[in-house]
């Protein structure tokens, strides 16, 4: 076994003041040759995987790159091996002898540095290399690097400060693959368990969430952090800070329970109390006002509350609900707390944070702790509570916060209610840790206001559903979206034609991305395309129509059987299983359901799902909205698709048909389809045959129905579906 030379030990002591490594896997590195497979992420990654290997490495280096002035004298020390498209297969070769020597070569399988921070498409020169040599391949992880000065974040690289030296950096060497496995979605899926380990262990995840918003309330304080669309109020990030301190004082004086509901739309008054509840050391829990009595008295009950913090004028919009047993209304704890609040304003001003986390009491450590509980939709059942932790909020904040590279220069329409996961985490969390403005709106259907909103606060990021962009389409204008940067949809599938309506009409592109309650929401999501820095400078893909996107940092996924549970190719169709911080905790108080999703760290979401040869996700159908007759799977979204495309249906701003699924006693499921108009069964069936749609993918049944059910999310309320179309059927039976 070679040994490092003085000179390459010399030079590791030099790298190390300028980052400090931590390492981890060696003992996976074989004794003899081996291909190391790491990511590629900054310019030095070759230096720090040498600095961290114990025995020298060969690198296979781009040979314009290897004739660089300032890295030759460096890869010819490393003695790192020049590959050319013209003499590729000599290079090939040579890697192939020096691991038949027993050295340790190291190939870049994506071939370039990413410009995004993710995983690009593996190329396949590895395989050779490997098979030529039959010598175990070892995957590597290098973690914490995008950002870096040597990285392309901001789409540039080197001109940047460094954020500190030394700069933290995590290495992970994975356990070694026999050189006949090695195959291009078994590595992509290893080196995304790596990463995921590697993120997993960032020392910011062992904080508290309430510390993290102090601390970013803290900078900047007298910017503004929220602009209310009801009334044009600005509130600055140190007013905030100072109000919600006061409050949760107060908190803690009349409560002893752990979790506060809120029962408020988004609005200063929702931000004030929810950050109070937090610094008070509680849990906020936002009730989904809009889900009818019987899911708000589930709620209250699985929560076990029995305080509520809303406002008269709120409880008068939203009518006969079941509220716990102490009611607090923030009109009258408020005023007379505006001393308090002027007193804490100044404190805040003059206070480092730290003394201030020591004056609330505030433990600095949440971890795992119970942060946030949310209910599910209940949209096929009783909902369910979903704990986050304070490591699930402040990971995916760190995720998606990655992915999105905003500044404080950036404004959010926060206008998704805080009930919602996308509308707690992206829209309520984010901003007051990340230092962005939110601009509130109680009403995400209310697309002229917002719109409105929109453009008179120059709302850089916009969060909706389908079916809030079919409002914006059908009455905005393109001037009102002007200013915004990203547009992001979730919730429900994305159809392509109201994209390409969106964007032809308003020249901004719809980024579809995807997640989940339970997973704090942000899974994946598309990026807008970088842009060149020379003309023939090739752009890394960073979304693909169809897709959800690429996974967030920090995430890794397996596809399985469902029926089954047999692990499947990542580019095979099955059952999406994803590990990471951001996944939950569990169901509150129903460990049954927990143990039916959550196994050894992995979740799974339910999602029949897909990855392509890049690392784009794409999800196939919710296994809910799947019937399985006569063996065979039934897609309701595919089928609906068809037959929106055969009547014409698409252009219609609130959607007009659900496909789903109800008890039949020949073939166990039968399709039914639901409709506000008037369709003739059999012209349907005669045209859905003709455009080549099988038989038993046709519905048996139409019901009519005033409107379909959906959730205030704009989602599907799949029970209620459920129930129409039996309600319908039966009705239909009793007439006949």
């Amino acid at each position: 076994m070679k040994s490092k030379s003085a000179l390459l030990q010399a030079g590791g002591w030099f790298v190390r003041l300028f980052y400090r490594m931590e390492v981890s896997g060696l003992e996976h590195l074989p004794e003899g040759g081996c291909l190391l497979l790491p990511n590629h992420v900054t310019w030095v990654d070759a230096i720090l995987l040498q600095v961290a290997s114990p025995r020298p490495i060969r690198f296979l280096v781009y040979e314009p790159i290897y004739r660089k002035p300032l890295l030759n004298p460096v890869f010819r020390l490393l003695k790192a091996i020049p590959v050319t498209s013209r003499r590729a297969k000599d290079s090939m070769k040579q890697a192939v002898e020096q691991v038949a020597k027993g050295e340790i070569v190291c190939i870049f399988p994506e071939g370039q540095i990413s410009r995004n921070g993710s995983l690009l498409k593996l190329r396949r020169g590895y395989e050779l290399i490997a098979r030529g040599a039959q010598a175990p391949v070892v995957p590597v992880w290098l973690d914490r690097l995008w950002g870096s000065i040597f990285s392309y974040q901001g789409n540039r690289a080197f001109f940047k400060v460094p954020k500190q030296i030394p700069y933290p950096v995590s290495i992970s060497f994975g356990e070694a693959l026999p050189h006949d496995r090695c195959s291009d979605p078994l590595l992509r899926e290893r080196l995304l368990e790596l990463g995921e380990a590697a993120f997993s262990r960032r020392p910011f995840l062992k904080g508290h969430l309430g510390v993290a918003c102090l601390r970013g309330l803290k900078k900047q304080q007298f910017g503004t952090v929220v602009i209310d669309g009801m009334d044009g109020s600005v509130m600055s990030r140190g007013t905030l800070l100072a109000a919600a301190i006061v409050l949760s004082r107060h908190l803690r004086a009349v409560s002893s329970r752990p979790r506060i509901a809120v029962i408020l739309p988004p609005g200063r008054g929702a931000v004030v109390a929810n950050l109070a509840i937090l610094l008070a050391d509680k849990v906020p829990v936002n009730l989904n006002f809009t889900a009818g009595r019987a899911a708000v008295e589930a709620a209250i009950r699985i929560g076990q509350l029995e305080e509520v913090i809303t406002a008269g004028a709120m409880l008068k919009k939203v009518g006969d609900l079941p509220l716990p047993e102490n009611v607090l209304y923030l009109e009258k704890i408020l005023p007379p707390l505006k001393r308090q609040i002027a007193l804490w304003r100044a404190i805040v001003l003059v206070t480092p944070w730290w003394l201030l986390v020591s004056l609330l009491k505030l433990p600095r450590e949440g971890g795992a702790k119970e942060a946030l509980v949310l209910f599910t939709s209940g949209s096929s059942g009783e909902p369910k509570g979903v704990v986050l932790s304070h490591r699930n909020i402040l990971g995916n904040v760190a995720q998606f916060g990655q992915m999105l590279s905003l500044t404080p220069r950036d404004t959010i329409l926060a206008s998704l209610p805080f009930f919602h996961s996308f509308g707690c985490t992206v829209t309520l969390w984010f901003p007051m840790i990340e230092k962005i403005r939110m601009v509130t709106y109680p009403n995400p259907l209310d697309v002229e206001k917002n719109a409105e909103l929109v453009e008179q606060h120059q709302v850089t990021l916009l969060l909706a559903t389908p079916t809030f962009l079919r409002g914006y389409l059908r009455r905005a204008r393109r001037e009102q979206l002007a200013s915004v940067k990203l547009l992001v949809t979730g919730a429900e599938k994305l159809p392509r034609d109201l994209a390409e309506a969106f964007e032809e009409k308003f020249g901004l592109p719809v980024l579809e991305g995807y997640g989940l309650t339970e997973t704090s929401p942000v899974v994946s999501v598309n990026l807008p395309e970088p842009p060149k820095r020379t003309p023939d400078d090739e752009v890394q893909p960073s979304s693909r129509p169809g897709s959800v996107g690429k996974l967030a940092p920090g995430i890794a996924a397996q596809l399985r059987d469902p029926e089954n549970g047999a692990p499947l190719s990542l580019y095979d169709q099955g059952m999406l299983w994803v590990r990471g911080v951001n996944i939950f905790e569990g169901y509150l108080h129903d460990p049954e359901k927990t143990a039916q999703v959550i196994r050894d760290g992995w979740f799974q979401t339910g999602d029949l799902a897909r990855f392509d040869e890049d690392g784009f996700l794409y999800i196939e159908g919710r296994i809910s909205r799947f019937s399985k007759i006569g063996g065979e799977m039934i897609p309701h979204e595919t089928v609906e698709n068809r037959i929106c495309d055969l009547l014409d249906l698409r252009s219609q701003e609130e959607r007009t048909t659900c496909v789903t699924g109800i008890p039949d006693p020949a073939k166990g499921e039968a399709l039914v389809l639901l409709s506000t108009q008037e369709i003739d069964l059999q012209a349907l069936r005669s045209g859905l045959l003709a455009a080549g749609v099988p038989a038993l993918w046709i519905p048996k049944k139409v019901v009519r129905v005033a409107s379909i059910p959906v959730l205030g999310s704009g989602k599907l309320d799949l029970r209620a579906c459920r129930e129409a179309a039996i309600a319908g059927t039966a009705s239909e039976r009793s007439v006949s």
